[in-house]
């Protein structure tokens, strides 16, 4: 018998900040490798020297003493090292240069957190945890140093003095939080009391503690959230949504939030910081990476997982787990059988992902701890319900001051104001709970007119996601807003813009078929979706695809699809389409137009396309496509049902399709599937037993030749 199959290896977990860590070096370890080791750590800490210590705004009087005592004890080391080049080391100082290594691998990660650009508020809060947890740890590296062996403390007369200075000054130490720290957390803290009641603080007060950690910019701000927002998710993927710190974050997240949105009047490109103290650039999303190669072929969204199957393909995991778990086993894109259920993480387009967010304060959130899956900003985006009264005090009077700009601010304002209200509409329902409260709706629709293309797009895309909010559809419906999102879809100044828009009418449509069928009333409404299927890219014929369906849950607007050229737009694409995922939402929506007779009409007079439609039927067999296998058999239902006899002549007639139709029967398709695909089957038996099938001289061009199939 063979053994098991090893289990896939787990994926690493990014450390969370100010946790440290550390590991224990080996027990068997030479003395030799353990100092040249401690060499390259207690050196890379030293490194930090004083011009550095700007990079920490926080505790700089504790790490400027950290660094000057990392300093001594590599010189002290060195010194060792020299000596052990004329005489071994002794095992017994095993011991304490382990713990010296273990103290001193806890004070890189302290420094590197503290240092760390976007971690500074978090820092600042926590001051007193780390410079208590600084403490702990220079008083490690005192102990170590008095663990070590006479012959190694005193390996020279350099060396036994620089070890009385390290202990000494190590055990000394009194690391604490600064005046200008604790006055600076104490300001926070007032700020915060003062959203829970609604007040908006003073601005000065607030640009206090930005300057104290060094945010002084709206992209600064954004890395800031962008940092907390994935500390957020790592705790929640831990189980650990009802911990205080989460409670805290969500509270400093939305401080930030009210800060790039009332203190910052224009949309920076890049850090504004000394040159000196300056991090390297991110780098940008190589000019070769097509936009399209950055969504999920599924949902069309940006990649937050990205992850690659055995086709070769690229999808969002949580989109591909989706759908296996929907009985599919077939590549998407491709339409081939998956060889295995296996998902590899694309860790370079993840990586070209997370450099172009990072220019826009934006980061990806970590990778799930259960399952792997991605955990799109977790509780964060799907709960109508902030963490704390702070973060929803906060979060209104942020959105407030972005509807004041919306309504009354100069065309740069208004630039930034729907850029502001589409990230926070895009990430979370509360604020889009927030945004419709505060009447946000009728200002971005006045200004789907704006001749400042940034504008429109960025309203469009607002709408889009408080669309997505019940009481937003409501709102746009009420307002009369949707003739002002058509009109987009045909005029829009960016074609980002027209797919938007598109997408918007599918959420409106959702609410109810009286929606869907108020829409269709409107005349220009049908027939530019149906403009956009025939000529427009595959985003937006995927969005109008998507938004007509919706509209055709009333029956009202069947006659108007058809009037529109619905069905001829819909053949066309569904015979020249080189992509599986367009040619199955072309025959979802002509099995929907095809259930009302006139609708199965207009589909039998398009040349060739019932024939198409078998061939569609046999391939989405062999591929397992559940949807398609649906959708084709639905639809030869309704045109037999409409068509009468002559069409159920013409099925019989089609190569390949009585065998489709038997193994989906038979093992191939779902219930509901297997009981269309069996009615299909008898009313074609039923047919020929009453009258046998013509001469093949007398076949029908359909057919797809001179064959002609008898059902016994």
């Amino acid at each position: 018998m063979s053994s098991p199959p090893p289990p896939p290896p787990s994926k690493p977990k990014r450390r969370r900040l100010l946790s440290l860590p550390a590991v224990y070096p080996c027990e068997d370890i030479a003395p030799a490798p353990l100092l040249a080791s401690l060499l390259s750590l207690a050196a890379d800490v030293a490194s930090r020297r004083a011009a550095d210590v700007d990079a920490f705004p926080v505790l700089r009087c504790g790490v400027r003493k950290a660094v000057r005592l990392a300093g001594i004890l590599l010189a002290f080391l060195e010194e060792v090292q020299d000596a052990a080049a004329a005489a071994a080391l002794p095992s017994s100082a095993v011991l304490g240069l382990t713990e010296l290594h273990v103290a001193m691998q806890k004070l890189r990660f302290l420094l590197a957190d503290c240092a760390r650009r976007g971690a500074r508020l978090w820092v600042l809060v926590n001051a007193g945890m780390v410079a208590s947890e600084l403490r702990l740890v220079l008083g490690s590296v005192a102990a170590a140093m008095d663990a070590l062996p006479r012959s190694v403390a005193e390996a020279s007369v350099e060396a036994g003095e620089l070890a009385r200075v390290v202990s000494e000054q190590a055990w000394r130490a009194a690391v604490r939080p600064d005046g200008a720290d604790e006055r600076a957390a104490r300001s926070v803290r007032s700020i915060l009391d003062q959203f829970k009641d609604g007040v908006a603080p003073d601005a000065d007060d607030v640009r206090r503690v930005l300057r104290r950690v060094r945010v002084g910019s709206w992209s600064d701000c954004s890395e800031e959230i962008a940092f907390l927002e994935s500390e957020i998710c790592a705790r929640l993927d831990a189980g650990d949504e009802n911990s205080n710190d989460v409670l805290v974050m969500n509270s400093l997240m939305t401080f930030l939030v009210y800060c790039r949105v009332v203190l910052f009047d224009h949309i920076d490109a890049s850090k504004s910081q000394p040159a000196a103290a300056a991090a390297p650039a991110p780098a940008r999303c190589p000019e070769w990476i097509r936009p399209e190669a950055l969504q999920c072929p599924i949902t069309l969204d940006l990649m937050t997982d990205p992850v690659t199957v055995s086709t070769g393909q690229t999808y969002d995991r949580a989109s591909i787990t989706r759908w296996m778990k929907a009985g599919c086993r077939t590549c998407p894109v491709t339409g081939e059988r998956l060889s295995t259920a296996d998902l590899v993480p694309n860790t370079v387009l993840r990586g070209i992902i997370e450099r172009m967010l990072l220019i826009n304060g934006v980061t990806l959130p970590e990778l799930s701890a259960a399952g792997g899956g991605g955990h799109r900003h977790g509780a964060v985006a799907n709960t109508a319900v902030p963490f704390g009264p702070a973060a929803a005090g906060a979060a209104r009077l942020a959105v407030a001051h972005i509807v004041a700009q919306l309504s009354r601010g100069s065309t740069e304002e208004r630039r930034k104001a729907t850029s502001e209200a589409r990230k926070l509409s895009k990430h979370s329902v509360f604020y889009r709970a927030c945004l419709v409260d505060a009447n946000a709706v009728p200002w971005l629709l006045c200004l789907l007119s704006s001749t400042d293309a940034a504008v429109q797009d960025n309203a469009v895309a607002s709408l889009l996601n408080l669309s997505k909010h019940p009481a937003g559809r409501t709102a746009i419906v009420e307002v009369g807003g949707v003739g002002l999102v058509v009109d987009v879809i045909n005029v829009g100044a960016k074609a980002e813009a027209q797919h938007n828009a598109a997408a918007v009418l599918f959420y409106l449509s959702s609410n109810s078929p009286d929606s869907a069928e108020e829409i269709g009333r409107i005349p220009e409404a049908i027939p530019t979706l149906v403009q956009l299927i025939r000529d427009g890219a595959y985003r937006g014929r995927k969005n109008a695809m998507v938004s007509l369906y919706g509209l055709l849950q009333s029956a009202a607007n069947h006659g108007r699809a058809i009037a529109a050229g619905a069905v001829s737009a819909l053949a066309a694409l569904l015979l020249s389409a080189d992509r599986d995922d367009l040619a199955g939402d072309s025959v979802a929506l002509l099995a929907r137009i095809a259930e009302q007779p006139s609708g199965a009409a207009a589909v039998l007079s398009q040349p060739g396309l019932v024939a198409r439609l078998a061939e569609a039927l046999a391939a989405s067999s062999a591929s397992s496509s559940r949807s398609a296998r649906d959708h084709s058999v639905s639809l030869l239902a309704s045109l037999c049902r409409h068509g009468g006899a002559k069409v159920v002549a013409v099925l019989g007639r089609m190569p390949g399709l009585m065998a489709s139709l038997y193994s989906l029967v038979a093992d191939g398709g779902s219930p509901q599937t297997s009981k269309k695909a069996r009615a299909l089957l008898n009313e074609i038996h039923r047919h020929y037993e009453v009258a046998p099938p013509p001469p093949a001289s007398s076949a029908s061009s359909d057919a797809g030749g001179d064959r002609v199939v008898r059902v016994l």
